[in-house]
């Protein structure tokens, strides 16, 4: 799970406001999850990488 903020076009009306909830419940999703012992950032990228393990989340 890439977010690529600086490369997002979005920036009229709610937007913003939108897209930053989000990334807030997926940084949640990730920080709930115990099955694996890595970091958030890591997580993100073992959810990029692997189908089965962004399916669990």
């Amino acid at each position: 799970m890439a977010f690529n903020e600086d490369d997002c076009p979005v920036h009229k009306d709610n937007a913003p406001e939108n897209l930053a909830r989000l990334r807030q419940i997926s940084l949640n999703l990730l920080s709930m999850e115990k099955t694996a012992k890595i970091g958030v950032a890591n997580k993100r990228l073992k959810a990029a990488w692997d189908d089965d393990y962004l399916a669990k989340i």
